[in-house]
């Protein structure tokens, strides 16, 4: 087709969902421009890197690989080609407070063991736990997952299976239900977290991640995220399209209430057949569509919405490899339930925190220089509603942070360090325009999900569609990932 007759897809943003809306929208026959703000694609999945180290800013667990292997076919190309998805085992170590640990993998011989290890009466509770886990799997993903909900009546067909299902009850309670171990509910529960969750409020649907998990594997890209990245990049550019970096979308132009394209802030105009938003929903809304008169997604709703939690993350390279640890390790504060509400409805930063610690260097060691280790540290922390001033702040907590892995993980930890950089919700709003600096868009409770989440096509502009974290189904990789398959759903 000349080129000069393709339409013309402008995609804001290259976070996972806007990388594969692209690509699919050149398999579809689009002439696709994409624009990013950063000085290279990845979005959230950005890679910092600096002194010899390379740190992956964002997501690390590749927990659904074949909506990967679904975009490198449409191209007529196999993913193994392009990267390497290794799979883990164990997937991660959950560390308590009490020094007592879980390994999670994928083996259900192994999981009953460890269960039985830690509270050999709760074997049972376990096993039921896991099974209404796939029952909400079966619905949630691959149902409720893979369709749009563009119509109020889609919603209704879906509310006899979810209140089946029992879907009012939060992750929590679900937990609770199953086992009594609290150390086990904790383990049950917090899942959530890695898509914005609270698990005290988020939907019980949401416990099909432990079935996904052990379904199709939690894997690693050698070379790290950021290799998907480039991968998909390239299979974009494969198409013969283009990625534009170091560009920011002031606004969306709209005539006649549909969508012509975008303007730069430097002026330049952009015409488009359709644009895709990759950019954060809030943002979108209230600042690239503030000139567009909307009737359901208005500032004052955008405004009302109830958002996930920030991030704190500490990047550090060490001069010393830490080969006790795991690839990732959950490490547990003293508070489970306190702190979650201290982040979710109090919304004030707690001396105690939870860790999420990833060490790459456990599987990829060219990730540092020889001898030496990457990681990060992430604290789930309040986004900007909280009274907090991260320039003040984010110092004195990364020392606590630091203090808090060097006392129960990492020995010798402070006179290791030879690179250090930190982010913050004060970061996610500045830098990669993230409404009140939450890390995942809308919260996923179940009134803010299906119908009640951002549609994949705006119901207020023509020719403008979503993609991404604030859209349905939701965050995370998979979530990304399916918004952008729905979109082949959608797009008209």
């Amino acid at each position: 087709m000349n080129a000069s007759r393709q339409p013309h897809a402008v995609v804001i943003g290259s976070g996972f969902g806007g990388l594969a809306a692209a690509i699919r929208l050149g398999a579809r026959g689009y002439r696709v421009t994409v624009l990013e703000r950063l000085d290279r694609p990845g979005g959230r999945a950005y890679v910092h890197k600096q002194d010899g180290f390379s740190f992956d800013a964002g997501p690390t667990l590749v927990t659904a690989p074949f909506l990967f292997e679904e975009l490198w076919t449409l191209c007529g190309r196999k993913m193994e080609d392009d990267v390497k998805l290794v799979p883990l085992d164990p997937f991660y170590r959950i560390v308590f407070d009490d020094g007592s640990h879980f390994d999670c993998s994928g083996d259900p011989a192994r999981m009953r063991a460890e269960v039985a290890r830690l509270s050999p009466g709760d074997v049972e509770g376990y096993e039921a736990f896991y099974r209404a886990s796939e029952a909400r799997y079966s619905f949630g993903f691959e149902v409720l997952g893979n369709q749009p909900f563009s119509n109020f009546t889609d919603m209704m067909k879906a509310l006899p299976k979810l209140a089946a299902l029992r879907s009012d009850r939060s992750v929590w309670k679900a937990a609770c239900q199953h086992v009594k171990d609290e150390r086990l509910r904790i383990l049950l529960s917090f899942h959530p977290l890695f898509i914005g969750g609270n698990p005290l409020s988020v939907t019980s649907v949401y416990i099909l991640i432990s079935y996904l998990e052990r379904e199709f594997g939690v894997h690693f890209a050698m070379g790290g995220t950021g290799a998907l990245v480039q991968g998909l990049a390239k299979l974009i550019e494969g198409h013969g399209n283009r990625i534009r970096t170091n560009v920011t979308v002031d606004e969306i132009t709209v005539s006649n209430g549909r969508a012509t394209g975008v303007r730069l802030e430097n002026g330049e105009l952009i015409p488009a057949d359709i644009v895709v938003s990759n950019a954060d929903i809030g943002w979108t809304y209230s600042q690239l569509l503030r000139n567009t008169k909307r009737k359901r997604w208005t500032d004052r709703k955008v405004d009302a919405l109830d958002y996930s939690m920030g991030v704190f993350v500490w990047y550090f390279g060490t001069n010393r490899r830490y080969d006790d640890l795991a690839h990732h390790t959950v490490l547990m504060g003293p508070r489970y339930e306190g702190l979650l509400k201290d982040i979710f409805k109090n919304k004030v930063l707690s001396e105690d925190f939870s860790l999420y610690l990833h060490r790459p260097t456990a599987t990829d060691p060219s990730l540092a220089p020889e001898g030496c280790d990457t990681f990060y540290a992430l604290s789930p922390v309040p986004h900007l509603d909280a009274d907090v001033d991260w320039t003040e702040m984010a110092e004195p907590y990364r020392q606590a942070i630091e203090a808090r892995l060097e006392e129960r993980l990492m020995p010798g930890l402070s006179q290791s360090i030879v690179s250090s950089r930190v982010t913050h919700p004060l970061e996610f709003a500045e830098r990669l325009l993230s409404w009140r600096g939450a890390a995942f868009g809308p919260e996923p409770l179940l009134t803010q999900s299906a119908w009640f989440r951002t549609h994949n096509k705006s119901e207020d502009v023509d020719g403008l569609y979503f993609v991404g974290a604030g859209t349905h189904p939701g965050a995370g990789m998979p979530g990304v990932l399916a918004s952008a398959k729905i979109l082949d759903q959608v797009l008209v």
